[in-house]
């Protein structure tokens, strides 16, 4: 079975697949938008659906990489006999972003010698439980279950084989073989069939000209450019709303019950996206974040959720598919997530922080922006000093997370930076008065004076590494004495092999048995404060052992167990990601994001 870290992607910003380096493909499209999976619903499950391309026999060599700035993928398979290429893509033509249907191409190409080679496809709807109906063509193969309709077409001759479609066959040097599989609505026309060739050139082109908005020519500008395709292909183009990940149920533990589906938008991902987006010259994108989380939020305060759909969709139902095995076991395999039932107050800070960012960097202003504050503002004064379920949306007894409460100062914060910078109206001593009150209070009931450090919940004695956020915010400086403490018993006790823990799973604080890996963005918020307290070399030894955990085409997990040296969660995880744009921006620029947001604060 192939690691997590095996895997590669690839998509069209409508949907997206995950290709592994034995040459298969796991496509397991959005909720709602493509009616459940076409393939696996997790990796390496190949009784539920599978795509594989890869030679016969012994591989001596697997060497792949993407094309340039693009999200073209080229696998290089070296065998006894020769080697082949085998390229794996998502249209996109003329940059015009795809709607349905949905196409997925492979071509394959001979580089040397003569390489037998085998195609191997197992269609299934419906997370893996319905086998569609599949009937032979001149030009490949159809397969229709209900709304889902597939075509394959290619020139190799398929044959079916113990519910499974195969094709044998050989490849020179110099011989070049195309598969196309398309995704549609079986009510709708047939689509058109097109050039593969043709695809790849304009795919190349839109690619590459999307990746020259970003000017930067530094240390670090491969993986900040690559981390920038991945969170471009995890964007859904139709709306800018920008997916968690395109998987669900990859384990946080091996063997363990964490395991959540991501295919959803989190509002707290909005500042630190947006920064990421802003300051690496990708303003069309961060305009399209604001206005999906503009339209997102609208409406009753009251009903706010901290994740949404693609699309804004409020119902994410969360229920689990008994019939999968989980990746490597782990179960219970869950479609949707209940946690958009969950009060979070931190969303709000992130919200006022993600508007007041976008003024800050010119974005033009939107008077219907400011209105949506205002009743999130009103909203959130009557409410703060309710428990919540916190950042790491415990699924245990509310309680009054520390962090929670910091980012809802930075709420009131940013609305009063408004209303002085921007000339927007407001009741600004009010705010103040708020701001000074919920200030106070965390100091005093989030700060454990025996441990010199504030912790995760008030009146408690638990680390928590939200709490490195602090300073970022501008809650309090950097130079703070109860910030070093916190730092530092943060590095005393949720490291392990210099990769931070979200916090010390206790069954008294969470529902759920303990067991996952490191967050890779907590470390990457180390990083940054390292880097804001002038720990520069630090700072950068912490970071490149960040790339280190990169695989080999550049992706990062949600998570990494420094024990099994294996990634975990779901992948490639944009909040990993958009850590590891905001981290190299700190290191190099005076005025990086974390400078910028905590000097936001008034």
């Amino acid at each position: 079975m192939q690691r997590i870290e095996d895997y590669a992607l690839i998509g069209n910003t409508r949907t997206a697949a995950l290709v592994g380096r034995d040459g298969s493909i796991d496509w397991l499209p959005l909720p709602r938008f493509d009616s459940g999976a076409c393939f696996a619903a997790l990796l390496g499950d190949t009784e539920n659906g599978r795509w594989l391309i890869a030679p016969v026999g012994d591989v001596k060599a697997v060497e792949r990489h993407y094309r340039g700035d693009t999200l073209i993928l080229e696998t290089r398979f070296v065998t006894a006999t020769g080697a082949v290429v085998v390229t794996d893509f998502m249209p996109m033509r003329d940059g015009v972003e795809p709607l349905l249907p949905t196409e997925l191409v492979r071509i394959v190409r001979g580089e040397r010698g003569v390489v037998p080679m085998r195609l191997e496809i197992v269609l299934r709807f419906d997370y893996g439980s319905i086998m569609p109906w599949v009937r032979r063509r001149p030009d490949g193969i159809s397969a229709i279950a209900g709304p889902d309709a597939v075509l394959l077409r290619t020139s190799l001759s398929l044959e079916g084989v113990d519910s499974r479609t195969v094709a044998d066959f050989e490849v020179r040097e110099g011989d070049t073989v195309s598969c196309t599989l398309v995704h549609y609505s079986s009510f709708d026309a047939e689509p058109t069939p097109t050039d593969p060739a043709r695809d790849l050139s304009q795919t190349e082109r839109y690619w590459q000209s999307w990746s020259a908005q970003y000017h930067e020519h530094g240390e670090w500008r491969e993986p900040v450019m690559r981390s920038l395709i991945t969170l471009k292909a995890l964007t859904y183009g139709p709306t800018g709303g920008i997916v968690a990940a395109p998987t669900t149920s990859l384990p946080e533990f091996i063997g363990g019950p964490r395991n959540w589906d991501y295919r959803y938008c989190w509002l707290r991902d909005a500042t630190f996206t947006l920064y990421a987006l802003l300051i690496s010259g990708f303003r069309e994108e961060a305009k399209a974040w604001r206005e999906w989380l503009l339209k997102t939020v609208a409406g009753a305060p009251s009903t706010l959720q901290i994740l949404y759909g693609v699309a804004g969709e409020r119902r994410i139902p969360e229920y689990e598919i008994p019939w999968l095995a989980g990746f490597a076991g782990s179960r219970p395999v869950r479609i949707g997530n209940l946690a958009h039932t969950q009060q979070q107050w931190d969303v709000y800070g992130e919200i006022m922080d993600a508007m007041h960012c976008a003024r800050e960097h010119g974005l033009e202003r939107d008077d219907n922006t400011w209105r949506v504050q205002r009743v999130l503002l009103d909203f959130l004064e009557g409410h703060w000093q309710q428990p919540d379920a916190g950042i790491w949306e415990m699924r245990g007894p509310p309680r009054r997370f520390t962090h929670s409460a910091v980012m809802a100062w930075v709420a009131i914060d940013r609305a009063i930076k408004s209303v002085e910078a921007g000339g927007l109206e407001g009741p600004v001593e009010r705010w103040r008065s708020l701001a000074q009150r919920i200030h106070e209070e965390v100091c005093s009931k989030g700060y454990n004076a025996e441990r010199g450090a504030f912790v995760q919940y008030y009146n408690s004695r638990e680390l928590d590494a939200s709490l490195l956020l602090m300073p970022l915010v501008g809650f309090l400086p950097i130079d703070d004495n109860r910030v070093a403490g916190t730092v530092r018993a943060i590095e005393r006790e949720l490291m392990v092999d210099a990769l931070v823990l979200r916090y010390r799973n206790r069954e008294h604080v969470e529902a759920l048995p303990p067991g996952e890996g490191a967050f890779l963005a907590c470390s990457f918020w180390l990083v940054d404060v390292l880097a804001m307290s002038d720990r520069w070399q630090e700072a950068r030894a912490l970071f490149e052992r960040l790339l280190e955990l990169r695989n080999d085409v550049g992706l990062l997990p949600e998570e990494f167990d420094p024990v099994s040296r294996r990634a975990l969660g779901n992948f490639p995880q944009a909040y990993s990601h958009v850590g590891l744009i905001n981290s190299a921006h700190n290191i190099t620029l005076a005025r990086g994001p974390a400078k910028r947001r905590a000097n936001a604060a008034s």
